[in-house]
């Protein structure tokens, strides 16, 4: 009877999960005689329950009606709770004026120049986007805003209506109160914010940021170039809470346990009494509570000595989950979380064993190869998702998890640390944050080694569902093929030549290989950011427009982006015209005066335009910008804008400095740094070095500031910035002298090969593969470098 008991909860849990699974597919208002339904179904199960005696067919029937009436309930529930979700939302007419005053909701993400503020008002939920130059705000907050509903962009709009949020609020300020909600989320919001300052105090800013990622999945500071090696490494999740942080964060303070001689049970308990604690200290946000209960369920399926007690226990976080938010399956995190632990219950068990063979459960060694091989199945398992979601295969991502593990586990104790004590304003926790951010900089510097090979990130395309499952059942086939091999071949010579751990690790090692081998023989690879059959790479083209600046980026996966438009009357947008433009995801205005902005009237009427870029507010450019039926949007110091891989972050000038309107335009003008792979251009319009203090990192191309004019900060930028390749947008006999002789003169001294329009006419720079090159249109002699000194490649 014990065993029926179990198996009859298992099928209830199973189907109770799939109706739940499926209610956003069903109708939210339920027929009667759906409703009707679930009496019957009850009495019949009560007339039908098998007694003693009972055949196998009557207990197997008995169980598919159980699931069966689970999943009724399932859909029912299901259905009532995304009724209750949906009818949080505010919804108007798009386009109507509105006033907004409420609550912030969850944590404010910024997306280029734009902050995305989710907002719980009386009228509803809704998203404040605010594009220019905004401070820092934080869940809980009061806000006020004034806009245009609209609806939400097409590729967010999945993402929003999962949090009930149907319209989005367009405006350009939002004003913070001094009221904070109330009650238990006011309390939560509290315990974050306090644990926010805490991890500030002491710590470098980079590894600051990465704290506030690590513990409490806040990753909008983190700067683009160190987003980049995250992402190219795998080790993006790292920056985000996950379930598989969570596991992670558990199982590896196995060896502390251990240690403590604490038995199986109690270390269990005391697991999950640190996820009871990490969950409110990192604000407990709809995701962090999702990764709470996941975590909780890796746990115990990768610990449980029953398979049984492991699936019950990742279905009961499914049901848990999905009661929550029915839509939270169609989630990129809540997929990747759930195919981590799935991984970990197939696999992490069987590569110990393979590892160090019967090892004590108590000892530290066996704790230690425990966290390697949840981060190997993780890993593994997450694989087709990526390449689903993100067209991404990282052939880095197992040596680069392998080898931050040693401080992942460490980062996060010490923040969740750092947050707890923080919690007492006078406590001291700068030694905390100093140990911790030794931790963050080593895991920082092995994204950073294990994203700079070309072949760290591979595209791999899985369009469909089909390929989706298709790959699953050919990495489990081979996953499970390799494990029986390894297993089959633990008797042979080897073990007379080598321990038997070093024999286990070397036979092991073979698995990460063939499986990753497997995957890029077996899928359509090319490598990641290529342009597409047919095209180039990244191409950038430094138009020829006299005195005046005017670059067009053209990535190959996305609509290509226009810095500045030359000055009246240049025909920028006939060039545009012959290149086969006709429309641009936009056009930045790095400062309005008339080399740099005169062309924008002309190129608008012309050339379709998404948005017009720029950093001080300007009705001028706000009212050009309407008219055309392109949308504003503003930029400092910070923010950034991407089209397709191309990724423009912006360096200056920063937020504060956009309200002294009475300085020179020059030194307010935007500076960009365009990135594409592992190429990166800095594009300063008339920013002068000496003006425009900034580090840029090594560049691979500067276009000189303000037409090759003297610039007193020249020798330092390039001493720091180390480009390849020089161009400056000029004019021939231009009145002014540009360019000036000592920056010539300087670019010759740090052995920069140098070319400029007044010259070579439109320069064009490609970058594809591993590397670029730059040609000109006209076929004048390029300022070289002195000899022995190596241009462009």
């Amino acid at each position: 009877m014990r065993e029926l008991n179990r198996e009859w909860r298992l099928a209830a849990l199973s189907g109770a999960a799939t109706g739940l699974l499926l209610s956003p597919l069903a109708p939210t208002r339920p027929s009667l005689g759906v409703v009707g339904v679930a009496p019957l179904a009850v009495i019949a199960l009560v007339g039908l329950r098998p007694r003693d005696g009972r055949s196998p067919r009557e207990v197997l029937a008995w169980l598919a009606l159980i699931a069966l009436s689970a999943a009724l309930a399932g859909l029912l529930t299901g259905g009532a709770r995304l009724a209750a979700i949906d009818g949080g939302a505010l919804r108007a007419r798009p386009g109507t004026s509105a006033e907004i005053a409420g609550f912030v909701s969850g944590v404010p993400r910024r997306t280029g120049g734009e902050l995305a503020v989710p907002v719980d008002s009386p009228a509803g939920r809704v998203l404040v986007a605010v594009q220019g130059p905004v401070g820092e705000i934080h869940p809980g907050e009061e806000v006020r805003a004034g806009g245009v509903l609209a609806p939400p962009d097409p590729w967010r709009a999945a993402y929003l209506r999962r949090q009930g949020i149907a319209m989005t609020l367009r405006t350009d300020r939002i004003d913070t109160g001094a009221g904070r909600r109330a009650g238990l989320l006011g309390l939560i919001d509290g315990i974050r914010d306090r644990a926010e300052r805490a991890l500030e105090r002491g710590m470098p800013d980079r590894e600051a940021s990465l704290a506030r990622g690590f513990v409490l999945g806040e990753d909008d500071r983190i700067d683009g170039w160190t987003r980049e090696d995250f992402r190219r490494s795998n080790l993006a999740h790292l920056l985000a809470v996950s379930g598989e942080n969570v596991i992670l964060l558990c199982l590896l303070a196995w060896p502390l346990f251990a240690l403590l001689g604490l038995t199986l049970r109690a270390r269990l308990i005391g697991a999950l009494l640190l996820i009871a604690v990490y969950v409110p200290v990192t604000g407990a946000g709809p995701s962090i509570q999702r990764a709470g209960v996941m975590g909780a369920a890796g746990l115990v399926a990768a610990l449980a000595d029953r398979p049984r007690s492991r699936w019950y226990a990742v279905l009961l976080a499914v049901a848990v989950t999905l009661a929550v938010n029915p839509r939270a399956a169609g989630d990129v995190g809540w997929q990747l979380s759930f195919a981590a632990v799935i991984g970990i219950l197939l696999w992490s068990g069987r590569l110990v064993t393979t590892l160090i063979g019967g090892a004590a459960r108590g000892s530290v060694r066996r704790a230690l190869v425990e966290g390697v091989a949840v981060t190997v199945a993780a890993t593994v398992a997450t694989g087709p998702l990526m390449a689903h979601h993100f067209e991404q295969f990282s052939p880095a991502a197992l040596p680069a998890n392998v080898l931050a593990l040693p401080a992942v586990a460490p980062a996060m104790w010490l923040g969740m640390l750092t947050g707890i004590v923080g919690q007492v304003a006078v406590a001291p926790v700068e030694p905390i944050n100093w140990l911790d951010s030794l931790c963050l900089a080593y895991i920082a510097q092995i994204a950073h080694w294990l994203a700079a090979p070309s072949w760290a990130s591979l595209a791999v395309r899985l369009p469909t569902v089909w390929s989706v499952v298709a790959s699953y059942a050919a990495l489990l086939g081979a996953m499970e093929l390799l494990l029986r091999t390894v297993r089959r071949r633990r008797g042979l010579s080897l073990g007379a030549l080598l321990p038997s751990e070093a024999r286990r690790a070397l036979v092991a090692l073979p698995i990460a290989i063939a499986v990753v081998l497997l995957v890029v023989v077996a899928l359509p690879v090319r490598p990641f950011g290529s342009a597409p059959p047919g095209t180039s790479g990244l191409v950038v083209r430094v138009l020829d427009v006299g005195q005046g600046d005017s670059i067009l980026l053209d990535p190959p996966d996305g609509a290509p982006v226009l810095v500045d438009t030359g000055p009246p009357g240049d025909g920028v947008e006939n060039r545009l015209r012959e290149l086969g433009v006709d429309s641009l995801a936009a056009v930045v205005v790095t400062h309005d005066q008339s080399d740099h902005a005169g062309g924008l009237s002309g190129l608008l009427e012309t050339v379709e335009v998404d948005r017009v870029v720029y950093g001080l507010a300007d009705p001028r450019l706000r009212a050009a910008a309407l008219s055309a039926g392109a949308r504003p949007y503003r930029l400092a110091g910070g923010g950034e804008l991407d089209s397709g891989r191309l990724r423009l972050i912006a360096l200056w000038p920063p937020r504060e400095l956009l309200s002294d309107v009475g300085r020179d335009p020059n030194e307010l003008c935007l500076v960009l740094v365009a990135q594409w792979r592992h190429f990166s251009m800095l594009l300063t319009g008339d920013a002068e070095a000496e003006s425009a203090p900034i580090d840029p990192g090594p560049i691979d191309v500067l276009k000189v500031a303000h037409h090759g004019s003297e610039d007193a900060g020249l020798d330092a930028l390039l001493g720091g910035s180390v480009p390849k390749l020089a161009v400056i947008s000029v004019g021939e006999d231009n009145p002014y002298g540009h360019p000036a002789t000592e920056t010539v003169d300087e670019l010759r001294s740090h052995a920069v090969t140098t070319m400029r329009t007044d010259r070579q006419g439109e320069i064009t720079i490609v970058a594809e593969g591993g590397g670029w090159f730059a040609e000109a249109r006209r076929s004048v002699a390029v300022e070289q470098p002195p000899a022995g000194i190596a241009g462009p490649p």
